[in-house]
């Protein structure tokens, strides 16, 4: 079985290959340190799973994993993460990834990956337990996003609170060249002229 794994910390990122590695069953075929390390990997090696982080730079692993099922539905994705946030659980399961396990279960990582390569899906029992509320929250908290994607709302939001793209970059772990790719995608979707007409907007139609 061939892992691709990807982590941003090259002590967790070693640490995690001893281990996978430690079964006979398992090997890891390239590591990588960012989302977009995980997509041009993935591409390259075709790996039977993507065990990838979720925070990371130039791209998180939520939209390294997105690109990657757009192109192949079939990609099998595991987040490993400290992070167990709700937000990130609920995109998680959205963007159609098989699961998602917090780092300080260690234990659960290999039998997790097996059970994720044979067609089944893994949340952490801590995660499955909170997963209903989630879901309710979720859909109560939907709003009407006038054709804008989840991340496109959240950079919105952010040049409301007015934030150079340097410190949007910094905040939503995006480079500062993508970020300004969506304020332009963004400007010419909603038919704006510049950074004031977005902040309004934001004000009169999705606070």
């Amino acid at each position: 079985m061939n892992i691709l794994l990807v982590d941003d910390d090259p002590i967790v990122c070693l640490s995690l290959k001893t281990i996978l590695e430690a079964d006979t069953d398992l090997h890891v075929v390239a590591t990588g340190s960012n989302g977009n390390d995980a997509v041009t990997l993935y591409h390259k090696h075709k790996p039977d799973l993507l065990l990838i982080d979720i925070r990371m730079p130039e791209m998180t692993g939520l939209e390294a994993a997105e690109s990657i099922l757009s192109s192949d539905a079939d990609a099998k994705i595991l987040f490993l993460t400290t992070f167990s946030d709700d937000e990130y659980i609920i995109k998680a399961l959205r963007i159609g990834a098989k699961g998602y396990l917090l780092k300080q279960h260690f234990d659960s990582i290999v039998p997790s990956i097996k059970t994720v390569i044979l067609g089944q899906n893994v949340y952490g029992d801590e995660i499955m337990t909170r997963l209903p509320e989630m879901l309710i929250k979720s859909k109560r908290s939907v709003k009407p996003t006038l054709g804008l994607t989840e991340k496109e709302h959240q950079i919105i939001e952010k040049v409301s609170e007015g934030l150079s793209n340097k410190e949007i970059s910094d905040t939503l772990f995006l480079s500062e060249g993508t970020v300004r790719n969506y304020i332009s995608t963004i400007l010419d979707k909603l038919e704006l002229r510049d950074r004031t007409q977005l902040a309004i907007f934001y004000y009169q139609n999705l606070k």
